[in-house]
């Protein structure tokens, strides 16, 4: 399991075997059916952490990762970056400024609801 995925799993809740359940096609509905619900508010889901408000992780990417408890290290940051596409992280301010906002782009691309200035 890859760094995103323990991000993605701590603030949707469950574990890789869950995730690859929602992943699977659903049978498909009757026309009437309602949309399934499955939508996270990331933000809200953030906000209702306990610590969250002694935490910057609206900003940082080592207070988000301190804050849904996966390790904030360089190495787990840069495996990260890996992950979103940044082959040649070095831990710069500016590196981890995209790092915050790509890591927050994923969730979103992944059924979360992130607030806009995340997503520019």
């Amino acid at each position: 399991m890859g760094i995103f995925s323990s991000i993605k799993n701590a603030i949707f809740g469950g574990d890789e075997e869950e995730t690859k359940a929602e992943a699977a096609p659903a049978p498909a509905a009757a026309p009437d059916a309602p949309a399934p619900v499955g939508v996270v508010d990331v933000a809200a889901k953030l906000d209702a952490m306990p610590g969250a408000d002694k935490l910057n992780w609206r900003t940082s990417i080592v207070d988000l990762l301190k804050l849904i408890g996966v390790d904030a290290s360089f190495a787990n940051r840069k495996e990260l970056a890996g992950e979103l596409g940044d082959t040649n992280y070095s831990g710069s301010a500016d590196e981890n400024i995209w790092l915050h906002k790509k890591t927050m782009q994923e969730l979103a691309k992944n059924g979360g609801t992130v607030p806009a200035e995340f997503l520019d």
